[in-house]
């Protein structure tokens, strides 16, 4: 619109201009070697301006013709590097399409155009890892390494392929130059800090972060988390070998991200453990009301060592009343009152889960039937419906479900990796695990209560036996026979008659008396009871 405006002024300029002139031709006279001229002073004017366009048209001929050798190198060059761009553009959307040929084409294309370009070595390692050449791939990452312009480059594509093969150790070395050279290299700096993590080297991993921190590579929110992160993952190192420098960390994890679970639960541990019960709680309720996570309740519940059922379910109960609804809560309140033998509302509570019960509800409520009822067989009945159940939250990392939180994903290595979620799957989770050995206790202590009773039983039917069989008479026991004189009568002969023999005296033997079978006496051994015993049926969880 400006350039419109000021043409539009020049112009009227120009008009007035000739205008004015047309009005005040005037006259003009040259005379020179015998030539005399005479003319108005606007064609004069004209005819000035004439020959100043002409003799600039051959002055821009005459230049350009100078000049030509040069153009034609130049307009050579711009042909060849559009061209190199084209091949360029074109390798990096086959690769992108999984056209194999046509970035073979291009990159010889690339190479024969713009054979010095950083983008045309790039393309070149990726036509060869594309192609499975991992031999060329490495010569052309080794050659950027001699370019200060791609060395960055070649040193990540020469860890990519390290890691690859599995030679761990190459890998670190060149991330470690790579983030010397350049600290906020984000890849750089995430490969130093997960290999120094799973060296269990904590403290060299904060100090890679703290660099990447100062040359502006990270942004604070993700400098927090991270740092949380590596202090709460050395405070879990630390809390059995060094529990005040653990105690440390822990509270510096919890003060930089309060919501991190691993930080909260080792900060309450350690805490409670120095008698610091007010601070372990607060730290604890704050990260349950973000995320409630069973492990914060056990925390919760035993802050305090050595305390009762009761005074653990106190705690609980503080601790679900920042989550009420969560079924976290109410699993947690479920232990609580099953430990202190509160029954009734230990169903009551479950019952509220019911509806869909998952695999850690269900267990409780076979831990419930055999603690109040010490009935094993819907004991087992609840275990064996755990197996159908919906699973339970668990800490998962690239996929894997784990038993325990980390730093690092023991998968990939990837920093801060762990998530808390239902994982998928139907395999049995770690936390069902552990309310599984809750169901196997309280089954155990069924049986030795049984065993007990047996036992009780079987020593007093032995002592009824015992008063009940006969006692056999002794010599002291006979009463004597006083003695008399034998009478005689006179013989009378008569004739004799065929009599049997008596049969000769023979002592009685002692009454035997058939005592009944034990209550676990087998009986006897039958035919089939010496055959191989049959391979014993595979327990539920173990029950």
């Amino acid at each position: 619109m400006i350039r419109l405006v000021l043409f539009l002024i020049v112009l009227a300029l120009v008009a007035f201009g000739a205008s004015w002139l047309a009005d005040r031709p005037g006259e003009m006279l040259i005379a020179w070697q015998g030539w005399r001229i005479e003319t108005t002073v606007p064609v004069a004017l004209a005819a000035l301006a004439a020959f100043s366009v002409a003799l600039l048209v051959v002055w821009h001929l005459l230049s350009l013709l100078i000049r030509s050798p040069k153009l034609l190198v130049g307009f050579s060059r711009r042909r060849k590097r559009e061209k190199g761009w084209a091949a360029v553009s074109r390798g990096l959307l086959a690769i992108g399409s999984g056209d194999i040929e046509a970035a073979k084409r291009a990159r010889a294309d690339a190479q024969k155009y713009l054979p010095r370009e950083p983008l045309t070595q790039l393309l070149a390692a990726q036509s060869a890892q594309f192609a499975g050449d991992q031999d060329e791939a490495l010569r052309v990452f080794r050659t950027m390494l001699d370019e200060p312009g791609t060395r960055l480059l070649g040193l990540r594509g020469l860890h990519i392929e390290a890691r690859r093969s599995g030679d761990i150790d190459a890998s670190r070395v060149l991330a470690e130059e790579a983030a010397n050279q350049d600290p906020a290299l984000t890849w750089a700096a995430d490969a130093v800090m997960e290999a120094r993590c799973a060296e269990g080297d904590y403290p060299g991993a904060r100090a890679v972060l703290e660099k990447q921190m100062s040359h502006r590579g990270i942004d604070k929110l993700q400098y927090r988390r991270r740092r949380a992160v590596l202090l709460a993952a050395e405070a879990l190192a630390l809390e059995v070998s060094d529990p005040p420098v653990a105690r440390e960390r822990a509270v510096e994890a919890v003060r930089l991200a309060p919501t991190l679970v691993p930080a909260a639960a080792v900060a309450g541990r350690l805490l409670g453990n120095n008698g610091d019960l007010r601070k372990a709680t607060k730290i604890v309720e704050t990260a349950y009301a973000a995320t409630p996570h069973p492990e914060l309740a056990d925390v919760a519940a035993r802050l305090r060592p050595g305390d009762a059922a009761l005074d653990r379910l106190k705690r609980i109960r503080a601790l679900a009343a920042k989550a009420p609804d969560h079924p976290e809560s109410l699993i947690a309140l479920a232990h609580g009152t099953i430990d202190a033998q509160q029954f009734a509302e230990a169903r009551a509570l479950l019952q509220r889960l019911s509806q869909e019960p998952t695999q850690r509800v269900c267990l409780l409520m076979a831990e419930l039937e055999a603690t109040e009822h010490e009935d094993v067989g819907k004991a087992r009945e609840w275990a064996a419906r755990a197996l159908r159940a919906p699973r339970d939250p668990a800490w998962i990392a690239d996929g894997r479900v784990f038993d325990e939180w980390g730093p690092v994903s023991p998968v990939t290595g990837k920093l801060d990796a762990f998530i808390w979620a239902v994982p998928p799957g139907v395999s049995a989770t770690p936390v069902l695990e552990h309310e599984a050995e809750r169901v196997r206790t309280a089954i155990a202590a069924i049986r030795e209560k049984e065993e007990a009773r047996r036992e009780v039983e079987r020593a007093a039917e032995l002592e009824k036996l015992s008063h009940a069989a006969p006692v056999p008479a002794t010599a002291e026991d006979a009463k004597p026979v006083d003695a008399k004189p034998a009478e005689t009568k006179p013989a009378i002969a008569s004739p004799a008659t065929a009599k049997p023999a008596p049969a000769k005296s023979v002592e009685a033997p002692p009454p035997v008396v058939a005592l009944p079978p034990l209550p676990d006496d087998p009986g006897p051994v039958t035919d089939a009871e010496t055959a191989e015993p049959a391979p014993a049926r595979k327990r539920l969880f173990g029950l």
